[in-house]
């Protein structure tokens, strides 16, 4: 039996690569569709699709391997307060920016590197993880408002209350969490871009490993992810659909790109 959220979907805290804002209506209605107890999410990321959903299962476990989005959850979910109150010292400005950028997380308090984490994902241009820069347009608000952020990290927080956060490999955690009603939503990153999280996180050799993963459990899985020849051919035994996606690459143009939601 699943219960309605209480709040109507929550919004991520920050931009992330690879969020999927334009393909998450069609990824939730699919995940909606599919009867599950628990529902697991191996690269959750921002939380894009989790935190979106409109139905909550009996347990949910959310899971990634960069552990400074995974001690922003946890403080998130502790210490809401706390951290919009570090947050109150913190700036739009290129200085500032460079400054908690060149800053080592080690040696900032749990707190300290959870709000870095935060005002560096809400200012760096397209939400990169990697190699990220000052993002800024002179035609919109500044990117990092502390004030709009207090409702946001409230609502999240709440939203959190009852999930399981991990910080696993994706083939540990599937292993763990795989039964019978368990539902995984993956979105790993994308053909060609594996590097785009950092040197190691995700190796073209790991598409390989997380096929042989999903051929094996017991639950169910939908897996987005962009539409290549390789992407079809290593995932052709196992359910294929392509969608189309616009994005804006400028005021007065866009591009088209084909993606694939694959399930089992």
């Amino acid at each position: 039996m699943k219960k309605k959220i209480d709040t109507v979907r929550v919004a991520p805290l920050a931009p992330y690569l690879g969020g999927k804002f334009r393909l998450s209506k069609r990824i939730i209605s699919k995940i909606e569709q599919i009867p599950h107890k628990i529902y697991a999410e191996p690269f959750v990321g921002m939380g894009g699709i989790f935190l979106r959903r409109t139905q909550i299962p009996k347990a949910e476990i959310i899971n990634d391997i960069n552990g400074e989005l995974v001690n922003l959850y946890r403080i998130v979910r502790r210490y809401p307060d706390t951290l919009y109150k570090e947050t109150e010292f913190l700036f739009a400005s290129r200085q500032e920016f460079e400054r908690l950028l060149k800053t080592s997380p080690e040696t900032l308090t749990d707190i300290e590197r959870a709000a870095r984490f935060l005002y560096l994902q809400s200012v760096a241009f397209g939400g990169k993880v990697t190699d990220q820069a000052f993002g800024v347009s002179i035609d919109r608000p500044a990117r990092f408002d502390f004030v709009k952020l207090n409702d946001r990290i409230r609502a999240v927080g709440g939203r959190l209350a009852s999930v399981t956060i991990e910080r696993q490999d994706f083939e540990t955690f599937i292993k763990r969490y795989d039964t019978n009603d368990t539902l995984f939503y993956l979105d790993p990153p994308y053909w060609g871009n594996e590097t785009d999280y950092g040197k190691g996180v995700f190796t073209r050799a790991d598409f390989e490993r997380l096929r042989d993963c999903l051929m094996g459990i017991k639950g169910r899985f939908i897996l987005s992810l962009n539409d290549t020849p390789q992407v079809r051919e290593l995932f052709k035994n196992f359910t294929i659909e392509q969608t189309d996606v616009t994005y804006s690459i400028s005021k007065t143009g866009c591009c088209n790109r084909s993606e694939v939601i694959i399930s089992n």
